[in-house]
């Protein structure tokens, strides 16, 4: 991971990106838990749970839920979650990684993970994994390839196109 001299930001590049799923991948794998599904939770998640979903030959379920649409994403608001669950899977049941990009505050994953049940009572185990775990989070998610003192914002490679429009290309 690459810092800037501003001790707030942290910036990460495409190869650093890959890497870190990957790693992230390579550690659910050596803790030899298996699932049946994936859930990414989007849009963050998106990417990691598409490689996820390739790497183990699992269904890729989607649920999108959304607390940064405030100033070009930068600022929380309040936690909207779908009412519904994009999936190639019939139903969500037996074991399920649920999967974002990052772990801040600790309120979505919190909330998704309280929500799922009572939703998909056919879910008898659930884990988690994202990139990169805040320390200043009040929830720790079971698997993670960073975690970060503080709580600085990750820019991630992606996050170009937020200020971006198809006539800027």
């Amino acid at each position: 991971m690459t810092t800037s001299a501003d001790a707030g930001h942290v910036w990460i590049s495409w190869d650093d990106y890959h890497r870190s799923i990957e790693s992230l991948a390579k550690q659910v794998q050596e803790s030899a838990w298996t699932f049946d599904h994936v859930l990414c939770l989007a849009r963050g998640g998106l990417r990691p749970g598409d490689v996820f979903s390739r790497l183990f030959n699992v269904p890729l379920s989607i649920l999108s839920v959304s607390s940064y649409r405030e100033a070009g994403g930068t600022q929380r608001g309040e936690l909207c979650i779908s009412d519904k669950i994009t999936s190639t899977a019939d139903t969500l049941s037996g074991r399920l990684l649920l999967i974002d990009d990052l772990v801040d505050s600790g309120i979505t994953l919190h909330k998704v993970k309280e929500w799922l049940p009572t939703r998909y009572p056919e879910i008898n185990e659930l884990r988690s994994a994202v990139i990169w775990y805040k320390e200043s989070s009040t929830v720790r998610p079971d698997y993670f390839a960073h975690s970060v003192a503080g709580n600085p914002w990750i820019h991630q490679p992606f996050e170009l196109y937020d200020q971006m429009t198809p006539d800027s290309l």
